[in-house]
């Protein structure tokens, strides 16, 4: 198995702004896998919240240069690799090389039903009220609107943008920035705007101020959850867990939390890093009837790969063979 590593950057349509900080590019590593004949395709974005960098990651993929070359293969992998982005483009790369070589399409090597177009949460990035109200009026048509927030302002921008875009449903995103109290006291005032999640309100590492209070918002786990270890510490503290394949390591192991955490009573998301069509493209056969698509990398983008994802307002169709699966 011959390896090929590369690092990419995408300029981001303005900034994207969260309460950690904002952004001008997208930063991505892709992996290609040949046999020689076929060529597999995946891509991962370091995060450094969880002590990923594109060097690092790049590094860790180089390591298995010897083991690819000596046979390693995608189970095997699991446990070369913890999860992460590493993993991720590696895993990604493998299904799609499997799918090239066996001449069908991965959701039929996955056993899985053929994927339909899923419609994905838009993402209004972390601004003033006004700001957020404006661009919340120039995308009102669309079905589903993530905000992104931050504690000080944030029901002055929920009402902002729910005035600007009164029909469309609206989930929130804290990314960790929120205390306990400061949860308390806006979930009740969001459900009464029509909030229909809060995404990750609590920093992972100290969000047992959501065990056993009452939550009159379902709370969905991100950075609280990565892969099926994760599991057993969010029960009684969320409702719904977002799955995003650079936390898990890979669409193999996405899978397998996705039936586990949908048998143990979780809702599922199926969520992204801001990268281009190919990191989305295994997303989107894990989006398949789930509660929560939020895909909108692509779309947040100056420009995307070519051959991306064909995007319809809000509406993803499944990837081509000719982009990934």
């Amino acid at each position: 198995m011959e390896l090929s590593v590369a690092r990419e950057s995408w300029p981001i349509r303005g900034a994207f702004t969260i309460s950690r900080g904002s952004r001008t590019t997208a930063e991505v590593v892709v992996v290609g896998l040949s046999d020689g004949t076929h060529t597999g395709r995946g891509e991962c974005v370091p995060y450094p919240r969880y002590d990923e960098t594109v060097d690092g990651v790049i590094q860790e993929i180089e390591g298995l240069r010897d083991a690819l070359a000596q046979g390693l293969d995608r189970h095997a992998l699991q446990d070369r690799l913890p999860a992460g982005a590493a993993r991720n483009a590696l895993d990604c790369a493998f299904w799609d090389l499997e799918a090239k070589q066996a001449g069908k399409r991965v959701w039929e090597l996955a056993g899985l039903s053929e994927p339909q177009p899923v419609p994905t949460a838009y993402t209004l990035s972390l601004d003033t009220p006004a700001r957020m109200a404006v661009s919340a009026k120039d995308n009102a048509e669309r079905p589903l609107l993530k905000l992104k927030l931050s504690g000080p302002d944030d029901l002055d921008r929920v009402a902002a943008v729910r005035s600007n875009a009164p029909d469309a449903r609206l989930i929130v995103d804290a990314n960790e920035g929120w205390t306990a109290d400061q949860y308390r006291n806006l979930a009740e005032e969001l459900r009464d705007l029509g909030v229909d999640m809060i995404e990750q309100p609590l920093p992972a590492a100290d969000d047992e101020g959501l065990a056993g209070i009452v939550r009159p918002v379902p709370v969905c786990a991100d950075e609280s959850c990565h892969d099926r270890a994760s599991l057993d510490a969010l029960a009684g503290k969320y409702d719904m867990v977002n799955i995003k394949l650079d936390k898990t390591g890979g669409l193999t192991e996405a899978l397998a939390l996705k039936a586990e955490a949908e048998a143990a009573g979780f809702a599922v998301m199926v969520g992204c890093m801001l990268a281009t069509s190919l990191a989305m493209a295994p997303a989107v056969l894990l989006g398949q009837e789930v509660e929560i698509v939020d895909l909108d990398g692509p779309l947040l983008l100056a420009k995307d790969r070519d051959g991306g994802l064909t995007f319809e307002g809000s509406f993803i169709h499944p990837p081509s063979a000719g982009l990934w699966g």
